[in-house]
């Protein structure tokens, strides 16, 4: 196989994997448990490391790259709007974001958005929203009811409502007033919601946490307890949103529908540029007056650009996301009567968690091995979050690799 260079040939830039390593492990914050593997390009549901092998790509930057890589319809777009103009600032209007939002709008069933740059900038928008409007009925009208096991973020305020201790510990105490209750717990949902209550967040599938959904009941309980206290109601579908689960919005999947107050968004929304947004109705807006929030980088006009691009494509593929992750799913669950090490299936669409018996990290770098890319999180369950053009074709060979993978395992259990 060819040898691919790291990146463009130019003074003081690595041309190989183990020099990008050494400069690394010299300069960066040491903040990341990487695994020993560099990637150099991708086209459509793979990537390539820097020897030219092949990866089938079932995490996509961790649910970032919705339409695969290098796309050619976002990479004309990519071009021409870089040729054109990138970034203004909010001070101006540009052509892009005002299309973006309406967009939203459409698809989501709300009013009005405001654009930034991730999914933990698009939480900070959020609790903002929450706290400004409880301020604007009593002033100890702050407190918030998340989830445990959930996960929002990782600045301070996403931080105080992520409820897993392993992210919380080392930076409290943190923002007072937030209180956790277990998912899919009516009674202790009920018990923790008052008059003080100003929002209340939740996952409609949390996805850091294990992939775990909440149920109908227990969201539709949600919304009757913040309408009930005079609440915002928070769903945060970064992760599980923007079409991965075969509908726009994970909310979506809900018979009946439950809407929220204020959704936050992100990951796939530019298909790998850093853009969020916190998308929200009427009432939720009403909280923000000029000046209480912003963003320098927010909505510019290439992220704009390319997640218009995506929304055009996004319409075509929603019912393929639905047919190939129950095929995906039908295909692991096949798996788990093979190897009774594997617990539990579950997921919608291409948010697909598979819960073993055992620590699996290991696993993931034995994916290598066999060219696939996935994750563990929670510690005892693979994730995948493939792309929204992945094939049968991909889920076989996902199958196929993982197979061998279990088959290793059982024989060293």
């Amino acid at each position: 196989m060819e040898e691919v260079t790291a990146v463009s040939t130019g003074p003081d830039l690595p041309t190989s994997f183990e020099e990008v390593v050494q400069l690394e492990r010299q300069y960066l914050l040491q903040n990341y448990g990487r695994y020993p593997l560099g990637l150099a390009r991708g086209k459509g549901c793979y990537l390539y490391d820097f020897l030219g092998r092949r990866y089938l790509d079932l995490l996509t930057g961790i649910g970032v790259n919705a339409l695969g890589h290098a796309h050619p319809r976002l990479t004309r777009v990519i071009r021409e709007q870089a040729a054109t103009l990138i970034h203004t600032s909010n001070l101006y209007y540009h052509p892009y974001q005002a299309p973006l939002a309406k967009k939203l709008a459409e698809t989501s069933g709300l009013q009005r958005s405001f654009f930034c740059n991730s999914g933990t900038e698009a939480m900070e928008g959020a609790l903002k929203m929450v706290k400004a409007h409880g301020r604007k009925i009593d002033a100890s009208k702050f407190r918030i009811v998340a989830l445990d096991n959930s996960f929002h973020g990782r600045s301070m305020g996403a931080l105080s409502a992520t409820g897993q201790p392993k992210y919380r510990h080392d930076f409290e105490p943190l923002l007072p007033g937030v209180q956790f209750v277990d998912r899919n717990d009516e009674a202790a949902l009920e018990a923790a919601v008052n008059s003080s209550t100003a929002g209340i967040v939740l996952e409609g599938i949390q996805g850091e946490g294990g992939v775990y959904p909440c149920s109908p009941a227990f969201i539709a309980k949600a919304r009757e307890l913040a309408d009930r206290y005079d609440a915002l109601l928070i769903f945060d579908e970064i992760q599980c949103g923007v079409g991965r689960t075969g509908t726009y919005f994970s909310y979506q999947t809900l018979r009946p529908a439950v809407m929220p107050d204020i959704v936050t968004v992100a990951k796939p929304l530019a298909c790998g540029l850093p853009m969020g947004a916190v998308i929200c109705n009427d009432r939720a807006a009403a909280s923000i007056a000029p000046g209480m929030h912003g963003s320098t980088f927010g909505g510019g006009a290439l992220v704009c650009r390319v997640a218009l691009e995506f929304f055009d494509i996004l319409e075509g593929l929603l019912p393929r996301i639905t047919e190939v992750g129950d095929y995906f799913r039908s295909e692991l669950r096949r798996l788990a009567g093979r190897y009774s090490f594997i617990k539990e299936v579950r997921g919608a669409g291409l948010i697909i968690g598979c819960e073993l018996d055992f620590p699996c990290k290991e696993m993931v770098a034995a994916g290598f091995e066999h060219g696939l890319l996935f994750n563990c999180t929670h510690d005892t369950v693979l994730r995948f979050l493939p792309p929204f053009i992945l094939t049968e074709r991909e889920v076989d060979k996902a199958i196929t690799g993982l197979n061998r993978i279990f088959r290793k395992a059982r024989r060293s259990a």
